[in-house]
């Protein structure tokens, strides 16, 4: 075969391209310290490079945005749940003090005021939020866990209790002594016969200052297995002819309601019928061991609960939580908010409301705080009549009055101490539930602070096989690249001077 100049010309450019190619794909490595540019240039490199990124990408999305958004909540949970823990730790610590008997009213004085502002503080502190959302309310995180301020807005509440809702208190019969001016003292009549130490059944609600315009609902399975209802009579604290705590022997069924303290008075009858309910585990659809109290409120105080958050209850055309009543698990009934924190793995962040505190500890403080007060208004009645009598010595009514203010100032201050004795295994089981609530949110950091280590780890494995899969040697590859440059300028000098000579230097 004739070599022809042409044939070596085009066969030395071709050459020294390829040269250059080599060149240029080893400059572009140099450059961006990269094996490939596009897929084509290793299809192989280039699927396994989509793969690495992709676990990557996952893993530092959990690592870098899950699990600092997790823990950030479970942060803020953790503190206020321990704030929650110092609140009724110290509502434990005046209730001690309380059972032991104070020195001075002074220091009962402390303690009431003590109360009333721990009381204020607890519920407060439930409206705790991470960036905008409310952390003990469920799905509802725009909503907050109390009314901010005084709401009139109708709930129709159906609260779900057991026999255990059911106590025993002692009530004070002080006859009009609650009444008494300095105007009145002399003609009020009440003499000390008539004070008079009683124990009554007692059904409390979660609220007081409930609506008095309808009676609540009670319905309960019997003995029988039958559902039955009690229907209250409503009396009033302020009736005139009737006493709330003592009219429901006389009442129709047995139940007495008083709308302004939120209780149902019941008879010993109606107590025993409740006391009695029992569940039946034979039928797993119906608990016959729920007792149900449906009523109406509808003026809130600033910090009450709202019911949304706690029971089935129904406002303007809405219902919430209607699987309460079914048992239902798969209406949002349990609201538990998880984060994904890992390949197949979430975490539930949030503590619900009802998991750290219940509706009874406001309404344990509220039976301390009636309490005191009933001793401090007796006690201003008796040194009324005290200065009343030194101006007048021989005033027989005077006298009378001042032997039942002083008898009933005795049964109100040994209903205030053993109150105070009662509620300190109260506040014992509303602080272990707080205590629970704060293991159960130690134990979910605990459990992100695992994950956060296993991906932090993870991470860097993912980055260096994604480097090793896609990142070039850089000494090697400069090393290459003198090589061809070398080899790219000696070709260019050789195919010059063979350039040079034709076929007319051979003839």
């Amino acid at each position: 075969m004739r070599i022809t100049n042409k044939i070596i010309s085009q066969n030395s450019i071709t050459n020294i391209n390829n040269n250059k190619v080599l060149e240029n794909k080893l400059n572009t490595q140099l450059a961006t310290g990269s094996k490939i540019n596009r897929p084509s240039d290793d299809p192989v490199v280039a699927i396994r490079a989509l793969r690495l990124r992709t676990n990557l990408n996952q893993v530092s999305q959990y690592y870098t945005k899950n699990i600092p958004d997790a823990e950030s909540w479970l942060d803020i949970t953790e503190s206020a749940i321990g704030t929650v823990i110092e609140i009724v730790t110290d509502m434990y610590s005046n209730c001690t003090q309380g059972a032991a008997g104070f020195q001075t009213p002074d220091d009962r004085d402390k303690i009431l005021d003590n109360l009333k502002a721990l009381q204020q503080e607890v519920y407060a502190t439930g409206d705790a939020d991470y960036a905008g959302r409310f952390v003990f309310t469920g799905y509802r995180t725009d909503t907050p866990l109390t009314f901010g301020v005084e709401t009139e807005k109708t709930y129709t509440i159906t609260e779900q209790l057991t026999a255990d809702a059911l106590d025993e208190i002692t009530y004070v019969d002080t006859a009009d002594l609650d009444t008494m001016t300095e105007a009145n003292a002399e003609t009020l009549g009440t003499m000390e016969q008539e004070i008079s130490t009683n124990q009554v059944y007692r059904l409390r609600l979660a609220y007081e200052n409930c609506s008095a315009d309808t009676a609540p609902t009670i319905s309960f399975y019997d003995e029988m297995g039958n559902l039955s209802t009690y229907t209250p009579e409503i009396i009033s604290l302020n009736s005139t002819t009737q006493d709330p705590y003592l009219s429901a022997e006389s009442s129709a069924q047995g139940v007495v309601y008083i709308p302004e303290t939120g209780e149902l008075i019941l008879s010993e009858d109606a107590y025993k019928t409740l006391k009695s309910v029992i569940d039946d585990p034979a039928t797993m659809d119906v608990d016959e061991g729920e007792i149900r109290v449906t009523y109406e409120k509808t003026e809130f105080a600033k910090s009450d609960i709202r019911p949304e958050h706690y029971f089935y209850c129904e406002s303007d055309g809405i219902t919430y939580n209607e699987g309460y009543l079914t048992g239902a698990t798969d209406d949002n009934s349990n609201q538990f908010i998880s984060y994904d924190v890992g390949f197949n793995q979430d975490v539930r962040v949030n503590t619900l409301a009802s998991e750290l505190f219940s509706t009874n500890l406001s309404r344990d403080v509220d039976d301390l705080i009636n309490a005191v007060e009933d001793v401090k208004a007796m006690e201003e009645n008796v040194a009324t009549l005290e200065t009343m009598i030194k101006s007048d010595p021989d005033n027989q009514e005077l006298k009378d009055r001042l032997a039942a203010a002083k008898k009933a100032n005795t049964f109100l201050t040994d209903k205030m101490q053993k109150l105070f004795e009662a509620n300190i295994s109260n506040m014992q089981g509303h602080l272990d539930l707080a205590n629970t609530a704060l293991t159960a949110t130690g134990n979910r950091s605990s459990r992100v602070e695992l994950v956060a280590n296993r991906l932090a780890k993870q991470e860097v494995n993912f980055k260096t096989l994604s480097s090793q899969n896609e990142d070039v040697d850089l000494t090697e590859v400069a090393v290459n690249l003198s090589s061809v440059e070398l080899a790219y300028q000696a070709a260019l000098m050789a195919t010059g001077k063979i350039s040079q000579t034709t076929l007319l230097n051979y003839l």
